[in-house]
C-alpha cells in the first residue's frame, strides 16, 4: 500500500464522515426538532426511554449525538438522571443500523435486481435527484430532502473509496501479520476504542472495518474485539461534553461509559468461556461488511438485553462515582451543547425568554403593590429579581447570537429574531421596576402620601398598566398577533392618563393642594409607569412585525395611528372608557 493509497484512503474517510454527517443534519430539520422533542418528553419509563433513543438515533444516525443531547437534557433539569438511562441504551442500539446501511457496499450478483441494490447503482440517482431538490426547490421540506439523499450519496461514495483504497492490502503479508495480532481480545478491543475515540464517531469506525473487510483478511476473531472496543471509545464524546457539566449531567455520560465497559467485559467473559468448551469453528472464517452489521447488532442487543433490567444499578454507581456536594447555582443556564440541534436550542430559549418575561411581570407588579404597602422582604426580592432578569439578558443574546450562526429553520429564525427584540424591553421593564420601588421606598421612610385625587387618578393609571403589561407578555409568550394588536390602542390611553394626571398635579401644586417634594415623587412614578407602557408597545410590536417578515417598528405606529382602522378605535375607546379618571380629579383635558 503505497502514498497514494493511504491519501485515498483519508479521502474516503472524509467523505464518508461528511455525507454521514450532511444525512443526519439533514434528517434532523426534515424533522423539525419533533424527535428530540419526543426523546425529551416521552421518557417515563425505561423501555419506553430505550425504544425511542433507538428511534432517534436510527434517524440522525449517531449514537454520540444523541448521548450528548440527553447529557445536555439531563443538564438544563429538563430530563432525570434516571429517565436518561434507557435512551442511552437505546442509542447504542440505533447506531447499528448504520453498519447494516453500509453492508449494501458488499452486495453480489450479476441480476438487474442485484445491480440496483449496489450503493454504486443508486448513489448517483440519489445524488441528482437530491440536487435537483436543492437548487430548483424552495419549500425547507424538499431541500432538506434533498440534503439526505446527497449526504447518503457522499457517504457511500467515501465508502467505495475506502474499499478501493485498501484493496492492495489482500495481497500484503505485512498488513496479515498487523491483523492477526488483533486476534487477541484485548489487543482487538484496545484497537477499536482507540479508533472510535479518535474519530469519535462508533458508525464511523465501523464502517472503517467494513471497508478492510472487502481485503478478505478480517476474520471473526479479529472482527468480534474490535466491534466491541468501538463501543467502549464511543464514549469519549459524551465524557468531553459534560466537562463543566453539573453532576447529574457527568452522571449520564458516566453511565453511558459504564453500560458499554460492563456490557464488554460480560459479553467478553461469557462469549470466550463458551469458545473454550465449544470451539466456536467459525471464528477463522472471513467476514464481509454484511456479516460485521450482523456482529455489531448481536452485540449491541445483547449488552443491551443483559443490562437493561440492572438500570438502578447503574445509576447508583455513577452516584456513587460523582458524589453530591454542593447544589448548583440557580443562575439561569443555556447549555451550548444543543447549538448543534438548532430547534432544540431554539426551543430551550424561548422557554427561558419566557421565565425572563413572566419574572420581569412579576417583578414590576410587586413594586406597584409596594407604593401603599412597602415591605422591606419584598423590596429586596424586587432588587433580586432585576439583577436575575439582567443575568437572563446576557445569558439568552449571548447564546442566541451563537445560535444565530447556525443553519436554522424559518420558524426557528423567527422565533430567535423576537427573543432578540423584546428580552431588552423586559429587562427594562424591570429596570423601571426598581424606580418606582425607590419612590415606595422615599413615600414610606418619609412617611407622606399622596392627596385622595392624585392617588385615584394613579389607582387608574395602575391598573391600566395592569393589564396593558399582561396582554404584552401572554402576546410574546404565546405569540399571539390577535393579542398583540390589543395593546398599542391601551398604550394610546395611558399616554393620555399621564398627560391628564400631570396637568392636575400642576392645578394641586398652584392651589397648595400638594407639596413640591410630592411633586416630585408623583411625576417620577407616572413617568415609571408611562415608560413601561411604552416598552409594552414595543413588545407587541415585535411580535406583529416578526409574522409579518419585518420589523419597522416606527413605520408601523405610523401608520396604525394614521388609518382609520375600526378595531383600532373600537379598542381605544373602548379602554378609554375602562380606564377614565374619577370626576374628583380636576384637569382642563
Amino acid at each position: 500500500m503505497d502514498v497514494f493509497s493511504v491519501l485515498g484512503l483519508l479521502c474516503g474517510l472524509a467523505l464518508f464522515l461528511y455525507g454521514m454527517n450532511t444525512m443526519g443534519d439533514g434528517l434532523e430539520k426534515l424533522s423539525g426538532g419533533k424527535l428530540e422533542k419526543t426523546l425529551e418528553k416521552m421518557t417515563n419509563s425505561t423501555f419506553k426511554g430505550f425504544l425511542l433513543g433507538a428511534a432517534v438515533t436510527a434517524v440522525i444516525q449517531s449514537s454520540s449525538a444523541t448521548t450528548v443531547m440527553v447529557v445536555g437534557f439531563v443538564n438544563s433539569g429538563i430530563m432525570k438522571l434516571r429517565q436518561a438511562i434507557g435512551v442511552i441504551m437505546g442509542a447504542n442500539v440505533g447506531t447499528t443500523i448504520t453498519a447494516w446501511i453500509l453492508s449494501l457496499s458488499g452486495i453480489k450478483g450479476e441480476s438487474i435486481v442485484m445491480q440496483l441494490l449496489k450503493p454504486s447503482s443508486f448513489s448517483a440517482i440519489f445524488a441528482f435527484v437530491g440536487i435537483i431538490l436543492l437548487m430548483f426547490c424552495k419549500a425547507d421540506k424538499n431541500k432538506n430532502l434533498g440534503t439526505i439523499l446527497i449526504g447518503f450519496a457522499v457517504l457511500m461514495v467515501g465508502m467505495n473509496a475506502m474499499s478501493s483504497a485498501v484493496e492492495p492490502l489482500a495481497d500484503s503479508a505485512a498488513f496479515t501479520s498487523i491483523l492477526t495480532a488483533f486476534e487477541n481480545p484485548v489487543l482487538g478491543i484496545f484497537a477499536g476504542a482507540l479508533l472510535t475515540a479518535v474519530i469519535q464517531s462508533s458508525s464511523a469506525s465501523v464502517g472503517i472495518l467494513q471497508a478492510l473487510s472487502s481485503t478478505g483478511s478480517i476474520t471473526y476473531s479479529m472482527a468480534i474485539p474490535i466491534i466491541m472496543g468501538q463501543n467502549i471509545g464511543t464514549c469519549v464524546t459524551a465524557l468531553i461534553s459534560c466537562i463543566g457539566a453539573k453532576k447529574n449531567a457527568k452522571r449520564a455520560a458516566f453511565i453511558h461509559l459504564y453500560f458499554n465497559i460492563i456490557g464488554t467485559v460480560v459479553v467478553l467473559i461469557l462469549f470466550y468461556s463458551l469458545n473454550l468448551l465449544l470451539n466456536f469453528g467459525f471464528l477463522n472464517k472471513v467476514v464481509n461488511p454484511a456479516d460485521i452489521a450482523i456482529i455489531h447488532s448481536l452485540f449491541n442487543v445483547t449488552v443491551t438485553a443483559i443490562l437493561l433490567p440492572f438500570n438502578k444499578q447503574l445509576e447508583k454507581l455513577a452516584c456513587f462515582t460523582i458524589r453530591d456536594r454542593d447544589e448548583d447555582s440557580e443562575i439561569p443556564f443555556l447549555d451550548e451543547r444543543f447549538l448543534n440541534t438548532p430547534s432544540i436550542a431554539a426551543e430551550r430559549a424561548k422557554e427561558l425568554s419566557t421565565k425572563m418575561a413572566r419574572l420581569s411581570q412579576g417583578t414590576l407588579i410587586g413594586s406597584l403593590e409596594l407604593i401603599n404597602r412597602y415591605d422591606e422582604k419584598s423590596a429586596e426580592t424586587i432588587s433580586e429579581n432585576e439583577d436575575m432578569i439582567d443575568t437572563y439578558e446576557d445569558v439568552i443574546s449571548t447564546y442566541l447570537v451563537k445560535l444565530s450562526a447556525k443553519k436554522l429553520s424559518q420558524k426557528d429564525s423567527k422565533q430567535i429574531q423576537l427573543i432578540l427584540h423584546t428580552i431588552g424591553d423586559f429587562e427594562r421593564i424591570s429596570d423601571h421596576a426598581v424606580n418606582i420601588l425607590k419612590v415606595a421606598k422615599e413615600l414610606y421612610e418619609k412617611k407622606i402620601k399622596f392627596s385622595p385625587d392624585a392617588q385615584a387618578g394613579l389607582n387608574v393609571m395602575i391598573e391600566a398598566l395592569k393589564e396593558i403589561l399582561r396582554k404584552a407578555t401572554q402576546s410574546f409568550i404565546n405569540n399571539d398577533v390577535k393579542l398583540a394588536a390589543k395593546v398599542e390602542p391601551l398604550e394610546q390611553v395611558i399616554d393620555r392618563l399621564r398627560d391628564k394626571l400631570k396637568d392636575a398635579h400642576v392645578k394641586r401644586l398652584t392651589s397648595g393642594e400638594c407639596t413640591i417634594e410630592l411633586g416630585f415623587v408623583f411625576s417620577d412614578l407616572i413617568t415609571s409607569i408611562e415608560r413601561v407602557s411604552d416598552h409594552c408597545s414595543n413588545i407587541a410590536i415585535g411580535v406583529i412585525e416578526i409574522n409579518r417578515n419585518g420589523y419597522e417598528a416606527h413605520e408601523y405606529l405610523h401608520e396604525l395611528k394614521n388609518s382609520d382602522d375600526i378595531q383600532y378605535n373600537a379598542d381605544y375607546q373602548a379602554y378609554k372608557k375602562k380606564y377614565s379618571l374619577p370626576k374628583t380629579v380636576k384637569t382642563d383635558k
